[in-house]
């Protein structure tokens, strides 16, 4: 099914934040962050089982029990199985992403992108959600950022494995979609190449969005808008850079992001127009994206994102962009700029 079609709004509402990302957050304001996201009238949620061990999860399904089921669609990730027993979180070893959810559950997470495995981790999350279906299901970061030169053996397990597993559930009815979610173009090159598999689309984090697009815009957009398939854009905030945050892809940003965000602001001011409008416009304004999932861990972001996404930024601004080479000269922008 296309993710387009699928997809209710093009706003939806990604959880990592909720899986403890870089802080304790307080249940509280947990369950506060994904009332207000249901209040605005988001129905299209992400999570996985990576985010804080199983916590997002819990917490998205605690607060959505009850709700309307057939009004929202719910995306989780296969490739890691949480276990019951407890590992030392200092110890775990997340590739790039090194203490994102030190302060997550310390629950063991093995990765495992079997078919076995597959299944279990389907069944496991759909009990933490507290559901009876999942609508879309991705198979998280077989990529570089995470296993390093190995990344293309985890690839071809997953190929082996996840890939037939959810190719087969979604040919049942089981799911409705499924697809990768990675922070690299690379595996999503590598898929769309094969013959023997078929995926929906894709959750791109990171990869389509102001800051960094050329690779993507280059070398996977076009082949996913021509097959009909779509694009999640996930951290369309470049880990916060964007807004003004010290983090670029989870570590401090480089004297070149932050001189790029600036160059970007200057623009932006003269015009009027927020940092959260021009990042969100600008990574919907590609044909192939459906939605862009920022993630929140406060209730008040969720009314700053859709402020952003209804709000009237000038031509001129994005003009003055492309003029400026902050933007690639092939990349859609707005008004058909």
């Amino acid at each position: 099914m296309s993710l387009k079609n699928l997809i209710p709004g093009r706003l939806g509402f990604g959880t990592a934040p909720l899986g403890n990302m870089f802080r304790a957050i307080p249940e509280a304001e947990a369950q506060a962050t994904v009332d207000a996201a249901w209040q605005d009238g988001i129905r299209f949620f992400d999570t996985a089982p990576f985010y804080g061990a199983g916590l997002a999860e819990a917490r998205l399904g605690d607060v959505l029990a009850g709700r309307d089921r057939d009004s929202l669609v719910l995306a989780t990730k296969v490739g890691r199985l949480v276990l019951d027993e407890v590992e030392d979180v200092t110890a775990r070893d997340l590739g790039e992403k090194g203490d994102v959810f030190r302060h997550g559950r310390a629950n063991r997470i093995v990765n495992d992108y079997s078919e076995a495995a597959t299944l279990r981790s389907i069944e496991d999350s759909l009990k933490r959600l507290k559901t009876d279906r999942l609508d879309i299901v991705w198979v998280h970061d077989v990529a570089q950022d995470f296993y390093g030169d190995e990344w293309l053996g985890v690839f071809e397990t997953a190929r082996k494995g996840a890939f037939k597993a959810l190719d087969r559930l979604r040919d049942e009815g089981v799911i409705r979609a499924w697809g990768l979610g990675v922070n690299r173009v690379e595996p999503i090159e590598l898929l769309l190449d094969l013959q023997s598999a078929q995926p929906d689309g894709f959750l791109l984090a990171g990869r389509y969005t102001l800051l960094d697009h050329s690779r993507a815009l280059q070398r996977v957009m076009p082949q996913v808008a021509a097959r009909g398939l779509g694009i999640v854009v996930g951290g369309p905030y470049s880990s916060g850079a964007l807004v003004g945050g010290p983090n670029f892809e989870y570590a401090p940003a480089t004297p070149a992001i932050l001189e790029r965000v600036q160059a970007i602001k200057s623009i932006a001011d003269r015009h009027d127009v927020t940092m959260k409008a021009a990042g969100l416009q600008f990574s919907l304004a590609h044909p192939a994206v459906a939605a862009v999932i920022p993630g929140a861990s406060r209730p008040e972001r969720i009314a700053e994102d859709r402020a952003a996404l209804e709000a009237q930024v000038p031509v001129d601004f994005w003009r003055e962009l492309r003029q400026a080479g902050l933007v690639h000269p092939d990349a859609p922008l707005p008004h058909g700029i």
